[in-house]
């Protein structure tokens, strides 16, 4: 099996995958993990999960793809679901996060010119933030290191401080088509947006006439025990930017939006070949219902509080634990050592976590996580800590 076929864009484990059940996956060797990474708050159900399997099934029985010339039932049934439950009324879909973002980025630009002039086009976007690896979405990305290769970017983008409300007044003003911010920073190191900074943002919205954008790729689809992060934080987005687990490993993305932020598009102002199509739909609802129907989200917040009471034990006991941050079942473990150290030495005892922003590491399980395996993932963390730390 040759590995030199595949560009150098990841710095990966040396492992390899072949098969999952729930939250396990397993190696060629037959190596069992505890997956607390879940595709990066993609596998919302875990591995193999038979409503996704009998979705996959049946859909590709009859029909896989179909042009956005013509209408498919599936897609105005995911389209209907969303917005039954936020407090949108249009659906775009694509493919993938960052492709969300850059509808966004469009809908905010059109949006711009349609209420104001051809300088109402600046979006502004948070310091540590991150919305893809796309041009326009790297433009409105807060991390300088993602960027600096890739220069120039697409202009007319101002960063403003994250939970700072006198730096975004100092930079909003009538040429201001959108402002975006994630309600919880993923990459940038778990890290939440206060609600007193929120409404007053919403406000400054509503003053210049800017559609407020939240990028719910991460943190939505019931990571913080919401379907939507945004009803965690008592302010409604005018747009909402999805991916990860609405597809719960199937790539499919998607833009929430208001009436007002819609009507912006007509025919021809933007578009996706495989966005939306039958089969992505239909995973899609698979997991909503599952999600919804099947009380998968009403158990999230109980698993949140049973982890983060025994993180706060470890946090007692080992000095390399600095803080425990996040919400749901999207937390993060802020460290006094490198955190690489601990993600290592967790994979050595067949647990699966991923970094983010400085020393975090990242907690995110299936959301139907079971309490056995919760209690295994906390086992070897503390063995890991014990050994890291003595």
């Amino acid at each position: 099996m040759s590995k030199n076929n595949i560009m150098n864009t990841y710095s990966r484990v040396d492992v390899t995958f072949e098969k999952g059940l729930g939250s396990k996956v397993y190696d060629i060797n037959g190596k069992e993990y505890i997956d607390f990474v879940s595709g990066v708050a993609v596998n919302c159900l875990g591995h193999s999960h038979p409503a996704i399997i009998k979705a996959l099934n049946d859909q590709s029985n009859n029909l896989i793809h179909i042009s956005n010339l013509y209408w498919n039932n599936k897609q105005l049934n995911l389209a209907k679901k969303l917005c039954d439950y936020s407090d949108h009324d249009k659906v775009f879909f694509c493919n993938s996060g960052t492709e969300a973002v850059e509808t966004a980025i469009k809908l905010a630009r059109k949006y711009g010119i349609n209420n104001g002039t051809s300088k109402k086009n600046e979006i502004i976007f948070m310091e540590n933030s991150f919305h893809g690896r796309t041009m326009g979405a790297l433009a409105i990305t807060g991390q300088e290191k993602y960027q600096k290769d890739f220069m120039p970017l697409m202009s007319g983008v101002k960063s403003s401080k994250f939970n700072d409300i006198d730096s975004l007044k100092n930079k909003i003003d009538e040429n201001t088509c959108a402002v975006i911010i994630e309600p919880i920073q993923g990459e940038g190191g778990i890290i939440s947006v206060q609600i007193d900074f929120l409404k007053e943002v919403k406000n400054l919205c509503e003053k210049y006439n800017a559609l407020l954008i939240f990028d719910e790729i991460q943190c939505g689809i019931g990571r913080t025990g919401s379907l939507f992060a945004y009803k965690k934080f008592e302010v409604i987005p005018d747009v909402i930017c999805m991916a990860k687990g609405l597809g719960g490993g199937f790539p499919i993305g998607a833009v929430l939006a208001t009436q007002k932020s819609a009507d912006a598009f007509v025919p021809g102002d933007h578009g996706s070949t495989f966005g939306g199509n039958p089969l992505g739909c239909s995973v899609s609802l698979a997991v909503l219902n599952e999600l919804i129907d099947n009380g998968v989200l009403d158990k999230v917040d109980e698993k949140s509080e049973y982890i983060t009471n025994k993180l706060s034990k470890l946090k007692e006991k080992y000095q390399a634990v600095d803080k425990i941050q996040g919400m749901g079942l999207m937390l993060g473990i802020k460290l006094n050592i490198d955190k690489s150290k601990l993600i290592s030495k967790c994979f050595e005892k067949g647990l699966l976590l991923v970094g983010a922003g400085e020393n975090v590491v990242r907690i995110l399980p299936p959301l139907n996580v079971s309490k056995e395996d919760i209690d295994k993932f906390l086992d070897i963390l503390d063995e890991a800590l014990n050994e890291l730390c003595n």
